[in-house]
């Protein structure tokens, strides 16, 4: 949404004061009618309820990407570096009740506030029909786009909070003390509610944009229903489907938030919304994406390299089923990229100072499309011995050049996603080495702006990115991909293991992930490969996979973060330490060797949801805190 800067102004106009309760109509109702009185000024007011959707490719605003265990920064970061270190302090454990980090509710600490966003939705809803002079079809588009804005929004802190108060209608001027003091509702009342409006919204929403030159970002038919499916799978997850943790958070009133026994009604539903959505898919021509190998002279291996990599970084592809137009472009890509022309070594337009955990590296598979220690034809126990890249290792490292066994024989997403010291970057203007050890190109070259744990996460970055003389940059912006096409075909994985079990239902759309990753498919894998044939046999078995490769396809695009939330799993991954290379070494046998750069703290439940600030609960004694703040 091109347009977002130009109505900021109207936005400070519609968002006075107030900010003390969650949804109350500001004072001044004029200037709110005026918004109304054409369609230009109500197509203002639409962008405006669409500038709160939090910036997800933005590593000041989104936690996923710094506040987990998948990317990690030097510590203390200071403003010479760009970084921000709010998020980073939620990745070590310092999230606190009195000025929450990344704080959505209130709408501090970097976070915006999403109930003042849902209080704009509701006005805009509720006044449209002034509009004199907008068509009744746009009309009903666009109230289907606003009333989908406000599922998500209700969504978005439902994610961090858990139970929140449903904010349905706008709360007058005139409401009593009483009635401005709302309750949170129960996490099944509140998920039934946003279903409601994205059921209401899809059948309004287009199933393609038309006029792509200046609507591409608006919301779809496939887009309200992809997510629908990722919020049906989210709440049929252990952390909200009969969590007996948080049986004890209850209202004031004796209203329990939690459900405490597991229903698996929820996962079929959560199935039969992941089969309408990619249905919706289908209608829309969305598909995995390919790579064009007809526009550059490639091989095979580096043809399946470009497939991964620009199905996130291509912009509009046809494997996005939303793309974020908002914040998104050159910024997170100049953290990923390390300077990798020599020839502008002292460039500080890109740093690389996002750096991959050791952790996720050993998380990707092997060429035979399975865990590390579970391919009987890898050598797991060597994985950190010396060894040296070969021609059969031509195309992802440099031949003759010493590294770790760890980086040979890995799976295509393995070298799509990471670039390390020894492996090769494919870019538009030429092959690039990446030589990371002290003193060499890619190394630490000062307090700031470098890789701690010696990986760059080079899916990030579009392949057209280029440095050029001093600071000049060309760079292809991309919007970035909240939902593509992969994390719905795995989300459908998922639901339908814990539907089905280990059936063809939960291998079909598993396996064209796999397909386009370039492995085997998941049976021939491990039937033919693996140390324990047996382990996907099981709804278990096959459930721990389905996690790992959503880990290994969806890698630094900020769904780890929330997926091992919704699993109960945070509490197990992120109390495991920290680990990258001594990055500040010469010799490779002093470089490879593993460094703790920290011991994460995850204290469970506590660290599940986010905390209300102490000042949200003195404004409305009818809130309570989650468990554990």
């Amino acid at each position: 949404m091109k347009r977002y800067g130009i109505i900021s102004l109207l936005s400070l106009l519609v968002m006075t004061a107030c900010q003390d309760y969650l949804d109350i109509v500001p004072d001044n109702v004029a200037t709110i009618d005026n918004a109304f009185t054409n369609r230009n000024e109500a197509e203002k007011f639409l962008f405006t309820c669409y500038s709160y959707l939090p910036q997800e490719s933005y590593v000041y605003e989104n936690p996923a990407l710094l506040g987990g265990d998948e990317l990690w920064t030097y510590w203390p970061i200071t403003g010479l570096s760009r970084l921000p270190s709010l998020p980073q302090q939620i990745a070590r454990g310092n999230q606190g009740i009195v000025d929450p980090y990344l704080n959505y509710w209130d709408g501090w600490q970097a976070g915006k506030p999403l109930f003042r966003a849902l209080r704009d939705c509701n006005i805009f809803l509720e006044k449209v029909d002034q509009v004199v002079d907008l068509d009744p079809f746009m009309k009903d588009r666009w109230v289907a786009e606003v009333t989908f804005l406000k599922a998500y929004y209700h969504f978005y802190l439902m994610r961090m909070y858990g139970p929140i108060p449903i904010v349905d209608k706008n709360i007058p001027i005139s409401a009593s003390k009483e009635e401005v003091r709302v309750f949170r509702r129960p996490v099944d009342e509140v998920t039934d509610y946003i279903i409601s409006l994205i059921d209401a919204a899809a059948p309004q929403l287009p199933d393609i944009i038309q006029n792509r030159a200046s609507e591409l970002g608006h919301i779809t038919k496939p887009i309200a229903l992809a997510i629908k499916a990722r919020i049906l799978v989210t709440m049929a997850s252990p952390l909200y489907n009969g969590n007996r943790d948080y049986a004890s958070l209850t209202n004031k009133d004796g209203t329990k938030l939690f459900a405490e026994q597991e229903s698996d009604a929820k996962w079929t539903r959560a199935l039969q919304a992941c089969e309408e959505a990619i249905a919706a898919c289908d209608v829309a021509n969305i598909k995995l994406f390919k790579f064009n190998s007809n526009l550059v002279d490639i091989n095979e291996r580096l043809r399946q390299e470009m497939d991964l990599r620009n199905s996130i970084a291509e912009p509009w592809n046809e494997e996005v089923i939303w793309g974020f137009t908002n914040g998104t472009g050159s910024g997170i890509q100049w953290q990923a990229m390390p300077r990798l022309n020599p020839a502008y070594s002292s460039n500080e337009t890109t740093t690389g100072q996002l750096a991959p955990t050791l952790k996720i590296v050993e998380n990707f598979y092997t060429r035979r499309g399975l865990p590390i220690n579970q391919d009987r034809t890898w050598d797991y126990n060597g994985r950190y011995d010396l060894k040296t890249a070969d021609i059969e290792e031509q195309d992802y490292l440099q031949q003759g050049y010493t590294t770790v066994a760890l980086h040979m024989q890995r799976e295509p997403r393995f070298y799509a996603s990471l670039a390390f010291d020894g492996s090769l970057w494919y870019m538009q203007n030429g092959t690039w080495t990446v030589q990371a050890k002290a003193g060499q190109a890619q190394s630490r070259k000062s307090a700031f702006g470098y890789s701690i744990t010696g990986y760059f996460p080079k899916k990030l970055v579009n392949w057209k990115f280029v440095i050029q003389a001093g600071q000049a940059i060309s760079v292809e912006q991309y919007p970035w991909p909240v939902i593509r096409l992969a994390d719905l075909y795995l989300l459908h994985a998922e639901a339908a293991n814990e539907v089905h079990g280990s059936t063809d239902v939960a291998f079909e759309y598993l396996d064209r992930v796999r397909e386009r990753a370039g492995i085997p498919k998941l049976r021939e894998a491990w039937s033919q490969y693996a140390r324990n044939p047996e382990f996907i046999q099981t709804k278990e078995g096959l459930r721990e996979i389905i996690h790992q490769e959503r880990m290994n396809e969806l890698a630094f695009e900020g769904h780890r973060f929330w997926d091992l939330r919704r699993w109960k799993e945070a509490s197990e991954e992120m109390n495991k330490p920290v680990y990258g290379w001594d990055i500040d070494q010469e010799l490779a046998g002093n470089y490879y060797r593993r460094k703790l750069l920290y011991s994460q703290r995850f204290t469970a439940p506590r660290d599940y949801l986010w905390p209300i600030s102490e000042y949200s609960m003195v404004v409305n004694p009818n809130l309570v805190q989650n468990p554990g703040w």
